[in-house]
């Protein structure tokens, strides 16, 4: 089974006599039908807000496209929170979700007016001791530990991981923070990762949702906002089913009008972080063929690497490949195709079955709209590559630049060693 690529070989070559190889290009047509369609599954919640989760692809020219849907900004850093702010992103379009946060970050964050989602029940004295006053509004993170399952399975074991407030935290943590004059309350959840199934939102919903009354019979807090955060996933294997928003959507709307409609919190905001969904099926990373390698495997080298896309390096994660101009040749070779790092697992695929590769043919890799730029590094001395848009007219615009080697070395620039370079 194949996946169809967003781009054809002719505008890949039209685009290679500007830009070279290697290169990642996202298909603004598709961004927009999947952000109108997100909009679309909750327009039942009056307060409904998507806070596109920036880690997963930072690019400002991609950002402003889902801005046009009311889209808001989930940011983890200092300069994830710059960039917004820099683009007119600011106070409560963005949601601060950070862990192990600095503390210079937190007085950034407030300056900007970000809602400070916090990851710990130490953070909130830390918070106040930090920026002077702890916010009118304010977000906690809950993690209920132990494994997380939904009507397929077990999907994930949040007492694993190192974020979150346990229950009981959680409740103290609003006691103080209303005791503190907080008056605009919030819940987030992130539990799960890279789901492939309708139930995830609508199962996290219901545990919020039913946790939401159990704090406001401890606490007296009524919850202004609930974010599922992310963990909508994609189908990076082309035999799978991609995820209904649509279908996700009427989900909560219906666990929504089981658990707070009749508790008296039907006016309660609705929240949702996804970065993968948003992006990841509209962006490919599109490499040149240029080496051979006939040893105890057949090996097919290209002129991108981990620094260009980590995933399969980093998780042993799938991505599709698709040889440009040969989609419809048969199956006939079994290679491993790999970058150029001195690391073994440098390598898109193992023993994957792909039509008979030629030196010069492209290879279109799907699926790399998100965490794949912005998980790039520099080992080795690589560089990033440039980020192309490909318009919904069918035109091309270069959206980032290449990276260089004087990009590289800049920040030795002016310590006197190898200033010539920078």
């Amino acid at each position: 089974m194949a996946k169809k690529c967003f781009v054809t070989k002719e505008k890949i070559d039209e685009i290679r006599k500007e830009i070279p190889t290697p290169f990642h290009i996202y298909d603004e047509a598709g961004i927009r039908e999947n952000a109108a369609k997100v909009k679309k599954a909750f327009e039942w919640n009056e307060g409904f807000r998507e806070y596109y989760a920036v880690k997963a692809n930072c690019n400002p020219f991609l950002i402003n496209i889902l801005r046009e849907y009311g889209c808001g900004l989930d940011c983890s850093s200092m300069t994830e929170l710059m960039l917004s702010n820099e683009l007119g992103v600011n106070g409560d379009m963005i949601m601060f979700s950070s862990n192990d946060t600095p503390a210079e970050e937190f007085k950034y964050a407030a300056e900007v007016g970000a809602t400070i989602n916090l990851d710990d029940f130490t953070h909130i004295q830390f918070l106040e001791d930090t920026i002077g006053y702890i916010p009118k509004t304010m977000s906690l993170r809950y993690n209920p530990g132990g494994v997380y399952s939904v009507s397929n399975g077990i999907m994930d074991n949040p007492g694993d991981a190192k974020y979150g407030f346990t229950k009981e935290q959680l409740i103290e943590g609003y006691k103080i923070l209303k005791s503190k004059g907080v008056e605009r309350f919030g819940l987030h959840s992130f539990l799960v990762s890279n789901t492939v199934t309708n139930d995830y939102y609508p199962t996290l919903a219901k545990t919020l949702f039913e946790l939401a009354l159990e704090i406001r019979e401890e606490t007296g807090v009524q919850l202004d906002f609930i974010n599922l955060s992310g963990g909508v996933g994609i189908p990076y294997e082309p035999d799978k089913e991609p995820n209904d928003i649509l279908v996700i959507g009427e989900g909560v709307h219906k666990v929504f009008d089981e658990v707070l409609v009749p508790a008296g919190m039907g006016n309660v905001s609705i929240y949702t972080e996804m970065g993968r969904f948003m992006m990841g099926p509209y962006g490919g990373l599109v490499t040149e063929a240029i080496h051979e390698k006939h040893t105890y495997k057949e090996y097919i080298g290209v002129d991108a690497c981990a620094v260009n896309l980590m995933r399969p390096a980093m998780y042993g994660a799938y991505h599709h490949i698709t040889v440009l101009g040969k989609e419809d040749a048969p199956l006939t070779n079994t290679y491993d195709v790999t970058g150029s790092l001195c690391e073994n697992n440098d390598k898109f695929a193992i023993d994957r079955k792909l039509p008979k590769i030629d030196m010069g043919d492209i290879l279109f890799i799907h699926d790399a709209g998100a965490h794949g730029f912005t998980m790039g590094y520099n080992y080795n001395g690589k560089l990033k590559s440039a980020e192309v848009l490909l318009k919904e007219d069918g035109s091309y615009k270069l959206i980032r630049n290449a990276e260089t080697p004087a990009n590289y070395f800049a920040t030795f620039k002016g310590l006197g060693i190898i200033d010539d370079l920078c």
